[in-house]
């Protein structure tokens, strides 16, 4: 039996989201336990290493730091320091398989000179127009986004009427687009990011133009040692709040009283809380640690049947020369449109795939070996399915994924490949992510919202949701929301008036709850 087994809190899985939401409850004063059922932190935002280099598992950009500059303000800290944050430029270089490209910076101008050139002056103006139109979509969506949804009803609500006057639902991504420009690329190029959502411009709701504009606005980064190295860092902190963190103690399932959460259950025995957060895949946790008795809107039968994102063919490839390519770049094939069908019909697309490389070292060169370089290969392709064989097919299409990065600058590679993995769909469904859906649920207008797991599981009592499966969605800034959302959800839940440095512990437009006065930093409701 555990020593301590009695807690304010309990968080299943040390990813971005549980890391962020126990930091915050630690700095509440919340009493926290961590279980991570691996031997180290970070779920898919972790490194990993082979014959001397180093790779991130999953997540390589790190954008929109506004989330993470204020989750760490409530802390007292400079996330830019803590992470060590370097600024990119270019943000990346998009090839055209059409011919061209545009090296993406924040740079308006230099931009619009780009474009122009590429497509005209008319497309320059559009591009202007873009930034304009996403600025007010994302200043009216925010509230939408960082805010719980209750159900239905909140459609009337303020942040819901503001947001409905830029979310036009009648069009996707790329019809959006296509009022601001005539050349495919320059749409390609402001709405190639819905595959963040595992999803296509073509079926994407066009509210998600702002992706694309966050990178052009804010730019991103690069965080010294990789993506996957901010997982610790942020571990770290948490276990300096006094958050405990148990590593390679899965646990086995969620204890329930009637509807109501109590605890969980490990090999190693049962501990108790009230708060229980799981920060897993969505569908393969509910699935795997709460009763389906206890799921009517999310029996497993129903969530077999919801809508799920893309998965990813990966190369890790570790090589014995350097490339003075940009960080990060993205091909997108000459049929884009053709590319995506074939991903949402279960299709394996052999002739010229859209293709991202990571080419970290130029900015981070201890990465490697000296002389050497990291290269992280990423291919959308069709989740887990009865059609695609990876294991008859991984080996030809890694050759057409290595042909394809000549076209990016990579002249001679195979010659010089002395370390490789490769990462298939069928890989990560065996790494507990359903499907292989990497991006999680899709994020189609019925699977967003209120109509998206919230964070505070609506069907039970005292169970909590963080990262990509819950709201407000998939990708790390995203993720970091979710965190701090439930993180606000449990102090009201305990009654606590959290001190965060004047970050708002609550949501705009809902009632406040009746609170206690702040606890001291760092000691422990009982």
């Amino acid at each position: 039996m555990p020593g301590d087994s009695r807690f304010d809190a309990i968080i299943i899985g040390a990813g971005p989201g549980g890391l962020t939401c126990s930091m915050l409850l630690a700095k509440a004063g919340v009493k926290v336990l961590i279980l991570e059922k691996s031997d180290v932190v970070g779920g898919r935002t972790r490194l990993v290493s082979k014959d001397g280099f180093t790779f991130d598992r999953g997540p390589t950009f790190f954008h929109y730091p506004e989330i993470s500059e204020e989750i760490f303000s409530a802390l007292g800290m400079d996330v830019h320091e803590e992470l060590d944050l370097i600024r990119l430029e270019p943000n990346y270089r998009l090839i055209f398989g059409q011919g061209g490209q545009i090296d993406a910076t924040t740079d308006m101008e230099y931009m619009a000179s780009q474009i122009e050139e590429l497509s005209g002056p008319r497309d320059a103006e559009g591009f202007r127009r873009f930034m304009i139109d996403n600025r007010r979509k994302l200043k009216l969506s925010k509230k939408c986004l960082n805010t719980p949804w209750k159900g239905a009803s909140d459609l009337i609500s303020r942040r819901a009427l503001r947001v409905s006057r830029v979310l036009r639902p009648w069009r996707n991504v790329s019809s959006d687009l296509s009022k601001l420009f005539n050349d495919d690329r320059l749409k390609l190029a402001t709405s190639f990011q819905t595959k963040y959502l595992g999803m296509s411009p073509f079926h994407a709701p066009s509210l998600f133009t702002f992706l694309s504009y966050l990178e052009y606005e804010y730019g991103v980064f690069h965080p010294r040692g990789g993506v996957g190295s901010i997982t610790p860092k942020m571990a770290a902190i948490a276990e300096d709040l006094g958050v405990e963190i148990r590593l390679s103690e899965p646990v086995e399932e969620v204890i329930f009283k009637g509807k109501k959460a109590i605890g969980v259950r490990t090999e190693q025995g049962v501990y108790s809380s009230e708060k229980i957060v799981m920060n897993a895949d969505f569908a393969t946790g509910m699935t795997g640690l709460v009763p389906d008795k206890l799921r009517k809107r999310w029996s497993d039968k129903k969530i077999a049947n919801k809508e799920y994102s893309c998965s990813t063919f990966m190369l890790y490839l570790g090589i014995n020369r350097t490339y003075e390519t940009p960080h990060h770049q993205i091909y997108a094939s000459a049929d884009y449109e053709g590319n995506l069908k074939d991903i949402s019909e279960h299709r394996i697309t052999w002739d010229d795939p859209s293709v991202y490389v990571q080419n970290a070292c130029v900015t981070d060169p201890s990465l490697a070996p000296e002389g050497c370089s990291t290269l992280y290969v990423l291919v959308p392709v069709t989740n887990v399915h009865e059609s695609v064989n990876w294991d008859a097919h991984k080996q030809r299409f890694r050759d057409v994924i290595v042909s394809q990065m000549e076209k990016m600058g990579f002249e001679g590679l195979s010659d010089h490949i002395v370390s490789e993995t490769i990462v298939t769909p069928d890989d990560w469904s065996t790494n507990d992510i359903y499907r292989g859906a990497v991006f999680n649920l899709a994020h189609s207008l019925d699977q967003m919202l209120w109509k998206r797991p919230q964070n505070y599981f609506e069907e039970t009592e005292g169970l909590y949701l963080v990262g990509g499966g819950t709201h407000p969605g998939s990708g790390l800034p995203t993720i970091f929301e979710s965190g701090r959302i439930t993180s606000k959800m449990i102090c009201a839940h305990l009654g606590i008036d959290p001190d965060w440095n004047g970050m708002d512990p609550w949501f705009e437009e809902y009632r406040r709850p009746k609170l206690k006065p702040t606890l001291p930093t760092n000691n422990h409701v009982s």
